[in-house]
């Protein structure tokens, strides 16, 4: 297939993705149109759970392996939509609907990028499509189920609406549930241990501590109380103070690490909810990031999460769409978007040296 034809199929078979609603957990429906698309077009899928993936003809385990991975899940719509969010109307050479952005763009266009090199014998590495789910609620059941089936990934392209601009790192995601404990008293006696002031000192710490590695790249790691609660009745001095921290973590600390070193300076109770969600960088000299550099891309650090954060490949995020339209109402994505995103993601593969 030439360029011209996988770009008219790519936004073909997107509006019939937006058409299919696929929220988190419950993409059964979008999976199947692609594993049914690639069946149409000859290739042999894999599934698991709501995961396709599909591999180069010609895969030969000498060579190095790429994947292009997306993810077919959405949020859901707000009220605030003046359009079906599943209709995917065509209005000013736009497509409106929901997942048209964030990321059924991408899905379509890595998937014609796919298609474009996936019959090719003299390939210089491998490739592996993966239209994943569970990513918009960082589930489980997503990317991060099939990576033991995949085998030896040497780079990752994870497409996101970046504006066809090299993501080179992100933020990690940690959130710590916090508890002070005290004694409790009677309010008008000089009686208990206030947990609340037991976990102010606590949370001043939170609010001016400065973790001494600083990223290139997004810079220092950031801290931010977001929830507190104590107390049920005015006149007894409560006896536990429980906070909620959303820590994110630049690449240079792992969520563990990050998390040992809060517990060596704070005296309340830590809990984390999960270590999974790490920061992800690839170096600037990276051979992909050197080659989007010399067909005119740029690059930046995003201030969003993705699929990235619960994989140990190395990896880039780059794809068709604006992150700021992603999660609101009337979500859309240009057709144009979609052309150039195909042709910018042939250009970064063709010739490509890992």
């Amino acid at each position: 297939m030439n360029i011209s034809e996988l770009q008219t199929e790519a936004i073909n078979l997107l509006k019939q993705l937006i058409q299919t609603p696929s929220f988190s957990r419950k993409e059964r429906a979008a999976a199947d149109i692609v594993q049914i698309y690639l069946a149409d077009k000859g290739f042999a899928t894999e599934r698991k759970s709501n995961n396709t993936w599909v591999k180069s003809k010609y895969f030969d385990k000498t060579k190095p392996t790429i994947l292009l991975n997306s993810h077919v899940d959405t949020v859901k719509p707000s009220k605030a939509w003046t359009h079906d969010p599943f209709s995917a109307v065509e209005i000013d050479d736009k497509i409106y609907g929901l997942g048209s952005n964030d990321a059924g763009a991408s899905v379509v266009s890595l998937l014609a990028a796919f298609l474009y090199f996936a019959e090719q014998s003299d390939l210089p590495y491998n490739l592996i499509y993966a239209a994943t789910a569970e990513e918009e609620n960082s589930g489980v059941n997503g990317i991060e189920s099939i990576v033991g089936d995949l085998g030896k990934i040497d780079l990752a392209i994870i497409g996101e609406p970046t504006q066809m601009q090299m993501a080179i790192s992100e933020k990690g995601l940690m959130v710590l549930d916090c508890t002070a404990y005290g004694k409790a008293g009677h309010a008008g006696h000089n009686s208990g241990d206030n947990a609340i002031y037991k976990a102010m000192t606590d949370i001043e710490w939170f609010r001016t501590y400065k973790f001494p590695k600083v990223s290139e790249s997004v810079g220092e790691m950031k801290m931010s109380v977001t929830q507190i609660s104590a107390g049920y009745q005015h006149n007894i001095v409560p006896d536990t103070c429980s906070f909620v921290v959303d820590v994110r973590t630049n690449e240079m600390y792992s969520n563990k690490e990050a998390y040992e070193i809060i517990k060596k300076h704070v005296s309340c109770e830590v809990k984390a909810n999960s270590f999974r969600l790490n920061a992800s960088h690839i170096p600037i000299e990276h051979p992909v990031v050197q080659k989007g550099l010399s067909i005119g891309r740029t690059y930046y650090a995003s201030p969003t999460t993705s699929d990235q954060a619960v994989l140990k490949y190395t990896s880039l995020k780059i794809g068709p769409g604006d992150s700021k339209r992603s999660h609101t109402a009337d979500e859309y994505i240009g057709i144009d978007e979609i052309k150039q995103g195909i042709e910018i993601y042939i250009k970064l593969l063709d010739g490509l040296q890992i």
